[in-house]
């Protein structure tokens, strides 16, 4: 995982990724509890995502290579806004 931070340009990015992931998710658990928190963080998750297929962009991968990135994206984007 070290090895593709680099390939990204994004390696001392790595641990304040990994943290925003971490929480995103906790986020989304807690969600289902209090909807508001759910909703902040599946938009945060969706704007990490959005950032991610910019960066696979950049590096110009492959659409294949890309495809994870743009879903996950998608998916955080319809849970958050899918609640209003």
């Amino acid at each position: 995982m070290q090895q593709e931070y680099q390939r990204y340009g994004l390696a001392k990015f790595r641990n304040l990724v990994g943290t925003l992931q971490v929480l995103g998710g906790v986020g989304l658990l807690v969600g289902f509890r209090e909807l508001w928190i759910g909703q902040l963080a599946s938009g945060g998750l969706a704007v990490l995502m959005l950032l991610g297929v910019g960066v696979r962009i950049k590096i110009k991968d492959t659409a294949l290579q890309t495809l994870p990135a743009f879903a996950y994206m998608l998916l955080n984007a319809y849970l958050s806004f899918s609640t209003y």
